[in-house]
């Protein structure tokens, strides 16, 4: 067995590293089979020599972001255990940023990953943004959080938000109410987040000014978008010729994020993703970043995070077996 100390600037490190019920503390505990205790201002890790050595890069990972006025929760403790696992603990000190903007609750809105961080410095270095990855890695709530810190900061002066009204197995037609009321479903991931960065009052304030527009992208056809912070979401689900059409619609002043999972693609067999396309097609052109977020930025419930990987997995041996001349189903 082996033991190593850390030492602790005060009691009260100690209380917010734990967490609640020390859950934080029991969640490193059973990842990595040590054990860790409390004595005074000390922390002893004890086990087996690299997994002592993984809890100690753990806890102190976790305490410089404590020391920078960051909030420990068990999210946090997950992501740093993959960093250190994976051998990235030196990349720890770069996890701590600047708020992007705040809720209309007053709650700062940061990045909690390296992917999400490397998304939001794309954003605001790059004219057109392109956000790939599964559920749960926060490529809409980001977008929308950076296009209502614009908007304060009067660097746009619209925000406009849109996604394709695709059915993922059901069909519009069937739904009641007029178009608006089909499609506004649809929408309702973009107005959850407007609502929370904005509050309710404010949010109908601007959208009677038309400073806010949430509509399909039907809607976009033969406008030309200036000042303004414009978001693509579920873009997968775009056709070749509607990814084009809104391509062209940016004008002056404004900013574009386009997001979407191609893992997740509602569109019928033989019509091509414009996402896909998308990101082929513009690899290399000049104040357009693409960001592809993977399993390990979800900050859902963990169980989120081993369902991508469970799916992420299961392709992978699915491919295997079709390179092999299997056929596993």
């Amino acid at each position: 067995m082996t033991e190593q100390t850390i030492s602790l600037e005060r009691m009260e490190e100690a209380v917010a590293l734990f967490g609640s019920f020390d859950e934080n503390i029991r969640t490193i505990e059973r990842e990595l089979g040590v054990s860790i205790v409390n004595r005074e201002e000390e922390l002893k890790v004890i086990g087996e020599g690299e997994a002592v050595l993984q809890g100690v890069q753990t806890v102190e990972g976790l305490l410089s972001l404590l020391s920078r006025g960051e909030v420990i929760d068990n999210q946090n403790v997950r992501y740093i255990l993959d960093l250190v696992r994976n051998g990235r603990s030196g990349e720890i000190g770069q996890l701590a940023g600047d708020v992007l903007c705040v809720t209309a609750r007053g709650k700062p809105i940061k990045a909690k990953t390296l992917g999400q961080k490397k998304y939001i410095e794309a954003i605001g270095k790059n004219i057109v943004t392109l956000g790939i990855g599964p559920a749960g890695t926060g490529k809409t709530y980001l977008a929308v959080a950076a296009a209502v810190a614009a908007f304060r900061d009067k660097q746009v002066n619209r925000i406009i938000l849109t996604r394709p009204a695709v059915e993922a197995g059901e069909k519009l037609g069937f739904l009641p109410g007029d178009l608006q009321n089909k499609v506004d479903p649809y929408l309702r991931p973009l107005y959850d987040a407007l609502f929370e960065m904005l509050g309710v009052d404010a949010y109908h304030k601007y959208l009677e000014r038309g400073n806010i527009e949430v509509a399909p992208l039907a809607y976009m056809r033969g406008r030309t978008l200036d000042d303004s912070f414009i978001i693509l979401d579920e873009a997968q689900n775009t056709s070749r010729e509607q990814m084009k059409m809104f391509l062209t619609r940016i004008g002056f002043g404004s900013k574009v994020v386009i997001t979407g999972d191609i893992t997740q693609i509602d569109l019928p067999p033989d019509k091509a993703s414009g996402l896909k396309e998308a990101m082929r097609v513009l690899q290399n052109v000049e104040g357009i970043a693409q960001c592809t977020l993977t399993g390990s930025d979800v900050v859902r419930h963990v169980i989120v995070q081993r369902i991508v990987k469970a799916y992420d997995d299961y392709e992978k041996a699915k491919k295997q077996d079709r390179a092999k001349g299997g056929g596993r189903r």
